[in-house]
């Protein structure tokens, strides 16, 4: 979806801020748009030097390094830490599946939860500058939901230490503290004041903004208010019993798309069925074992079995009060993750709690918990060695009882599940029932298996701990066998699900697609277009890649596009389609062929109307376009447009032509002998997008629910759209005057840290 504006940057060296290659025209503002003033965005640049997805993964590392160094955890053991934390199995697998800037959010996390503590370990000036970079620096990863869920971490921490600071009547280390974090907030948003100010812009006119309608496309009555629908956010919730698969990975059958073995019960059947042994072979590779709650899931959210098992340890033997922080974080993240499984407490949160309505997807909160419980395992290694004798092999024995006796209590329960999943039926239909009763022999070995294995992890682990207690290893080689065995136990579950066969090369990144017959029939129009992949229906983005698109594929897509396409399109009225100028829609025939198809019906890049049909609401708006005209018929809402009349005079040779063409420039003439209304074919965008007439500013309107019209004299005319956000310009401003405050923040600090020096 980013082509055009790529493209359009290369030739002009100008950031457009508009594409049309998506939903029929958005801003950039979510596509990878580069700001002004950006220099925030340039050190992220400078510390993400590896090649993708290795950069990645450099800043999971590093900032998690850097967090437990704060947490005071000596360096060997914050290696292991670290690498553990990168080798979550969740963290790779968004690698995998090409979340990039969720990764990229996730990376800073842990290096603003390290800045927070060391304001209020009373290291006012290296922690606030700390915060400061990393808070800017986690901002201009562009995730909000990952940022808004380490805000909820980070509302815990300060509670926690609020709280210590008033016990000890510290109240002026407290009101450093708040100030220090104050002036790094400040600033930190400060520096990404573009990027900022445009989201908010743009969430209004996206899906994650208020609709105006009171009715669904089906037509009842629209219950909800919410900025997203309550199914669509909890869709995605994870299971309470399936919260296991934490720390024994395929419990719940991993995931869609399971590599079995020769093995397997599957594998067995199908030889039973007469299928070849290579073919057999080659079927088990993509298995749907997964019987959890969630639709889709590319993989379970492994934390590691020795993780799981360090990190009682520390809940246990630890010292440090800080561990109920990280526990508490952890604990709110897995309650908040089961979403509508748990509706009591979700439902409050989308009700009452701000902002929480804007995500959807509420298991992704997990990786609080996938942070936290690190942090706990290192913790807990690290205060091991710290203990007398006695201690250390009470502590043992305790955790583990407890890590081995979680797996046994669960393979005990393994006969209360009947391992079905809610795409049973769809198999019992189409491969009979043997078929899902091999599936589940294959879920219940999985079950078992993974039981077996994590109880392994754990073992060693703690066989490895006896052994120190018995002086059979030095702390050193205790630390580097646990810590070679958590990341072998993670890097086992992970490459199950990413491995060689899923890298690909540079230029296969840089051009993911190649263009197909289909493709440049079509580009041999040269004329300015749209096109429609109709078995994509809204959510393909595979043709914004060569053409001008109504479809594209977004977590946030333009909310009255969308409208416009459940309530017409998938309706099957195709008005919508010729106003929109869909010159050609691309199907696909019986045998999985595309061909296209060209809609003579197209009504152009602009055209004059006879006639305004004026209404009040955003209802009437859609209703209006159930049977439209839309070549002599433009609907507009006189309640937001003053707008009064309703017939216009339009001559035979009334034309207006579009003359030049860029992402952020329409340039048109028109030619009429009477006062008109032109309606573009363009979507409609209030906060950017201004109309001249003969070089002179002018008023336009909505027109169609998702258009621009534009009343025109009589006489012939040039009429031009330019794309002018002033949010930019504001921003930009912002940006540049908090990126110069943050230079002279970070001088005055050093100054002041090394005054501090040589005065001791």
């Amino acid at each position: 979806m980013a082509k055009e504006q790529i493209d359009f940057r290369a030739a002009t060296d100008t950031e457009p801020y508009w594409t049309n290659s998506a939903f029929g025209g958005m801003p950039t503002y979510q596509l990878g748009a580069k700001y002004p003033h950006d220099y925030i965005g340039a050190l992220d640049d400078v510390l993400r030097f590896l090649p993708r997805p290795a950069d990645y993964l450099f800043l999971y590392f590093l900032g998690f390094y850097g967090l437990l160094l704060v947490l005071k955890i000596d360096p060997l053991k914050a290696f292991f830490g670290a690498i553990a934390f990168g080798f979550s199995t969740y963290l790779i697998i968004i690698l995998g599946v090409g979340h990039n800037s969720k990764a990229h959010a996730i990376g800073y996390m842990p290096l603003v939860i390290a800045g927070f503590l060391m304001v209020f370990q009373k290291r006012f000036i290296w922690g606030g500058l700390l915060t400061l970079f990393a808070t800017a620096l986690e901002i201009n990863a562009n995730h909000f939901q990952m940022t808004y869920y380490l805000l909820i971490f980070l509302l815990l921490l300060v509670g926690y230490f609020t709280y210590q600071f008033i016990k000890e009547k510290d109240f002026k280390g407290l009101g450093f503290a708040f100030g220090s974090l104050a002036v790094a907030g400040i600033f930190a948003i400060g520096a990404n004041a573009t990027n900022l100010l445009a989201t908010t812009e743009y969430t209004k006119f996206s899906t994650r903004g208020k609709g105006e309608l009171t009715f669904s496309a089906d037509g009842s009555k629209l219950t909800e208010n919410t900025a997203l629908s309550r199914d669509y956010i909890t869709e995605y919730s994870y299971g309470i019993a399936e919260s296991f698969n934490l720390v024994a990975p395929r419990l719940f059958g991993g995931s869609n798309n399971e590599t079995l073995g020769t093995e397997s019960s599957m594998y067995q059947f199908m030889i039973s069925q007469g299928v070849p042994a290579t073919q057999a072979e080659d079927y088990v590779q993509g298995m749907p074992t997964y019987w959890g709650d969630q639709p889709i899931v590319a993989a379970p959210a492994y934390i590691g079995a020795v993780v799981f098992f360090l990190a009682f340890l520390a809940l246990l033997i630890d010292k440090r009060r800080i561990k109920y922080v990280f526990f508490g974080g952890a604990l709110i993240a897995l309650v908040l993750s089961w979403g509508k499984n748990l509706p009591t407490v979700t439902n409050f949160f989308i009700d009452y709690i701000p902002l929480y309505d804007k995500f959807r997807a509420v298991s992704s909160i997990q990786v609080l918990l996938e942070l936290c419980f690190p942090v706990l395992a290192v913790m807990g290694l690290q205060s091991f060695f710290q203990l007398d004798q006695i201690q250390q092999k009470k502590a043992l024995l305790q955790s583990t009882l407890f890590g081995v006796g979680v797996m046994l209590i669960l393979f005990l329960f393994k006969g209360t599940f009947n391992f079905s999943a809610a795409s049973d039926d769809y198999f019992i239909k189409n491969y009979g029932p043997a078929f899902v009763d091999a599936l589940k022999s294959d879920r219940k070995t999985m079950y078992s298996a993974d039981l077996l294995r994590s109880a392994f992890f754990i073992l060693i682990v703690a066989g490895a701990l006896w052994l120190y207690i018995k002086n059979k290893f030095a702390q050193n080689t205790t630390i580097i066998l646990i810590g070679l065995v958590m990341i072998f136990d993670l890097f086992l579950v992970d490459k199950k699900y990413v491995s060689s066969k899923d890298f690909v090369s540079k230029r296969e990144i840089e051009v993911p697609f190649q263009a197909t017959p289909v493709d440049l029939q079509i580009l041999q129009d040269s004329s300015n277009y749209r096109v429609f992949e109709i078995n994509g229906n809204l959510s393909s983005a595979r043709a914004s890649f060569f053409h001008k698109s109504i479809g594209g594929y977004h977590a946030a897509k333009p909310r009255r596009m969308q409208q416009l396409f459940d309530y017409q399109i998938a309706k099957n009225n195709l008005e919508p389609l010729n106003f929109l100028n869909v010159k050609y829609l691309i199907q696909t025939d019986k045998e999985g062929k595309e061909f296209p198809i060209a809609n003579p019906e197209a009504n152009g890049n602009a055209w004059f109307v006879n006639q305004i049909q004026l209404v009040s609401t955003a209802d009437e708006e859609m209703k209006a376009l159930d049977k439209l005209d839309s070549k002599k018929v433009a609907v507009i809402n006189s309640k937001e447009f003053k707008f009064r009349k309703t017939a216009f005079v339009k001559d035979s040779l009334a034309s207006i032509t579009l003359d030049l063409y860029q992402p952020n420039h329409l340039k048109y003439t028109s030619t009429n002998t009477s006062d008109g209304l032109a309606v573009f074919s363009e979507m409609y965008y209030k906060n950017g997008w201004n109309a001249y007439v003969d070089g002179n500013k002018v008023e336009h309107l909505r027109a169609n629910y998702v258009l621009r019209a534009l009343p025109i004299p009589a006489g012939k005319h040039t009429i031009e759209f330019k794309f002018e956000p002033e949010v930019v310009k504001t921003g930009s401003t912002i940006a540049l005057l908090s990126s110069i405050g943050m230079v002279l923040l970070l001088v005055a600090g050093i100054y002041f840290e090394r005054k501090k020096e040589t005065q001791l």
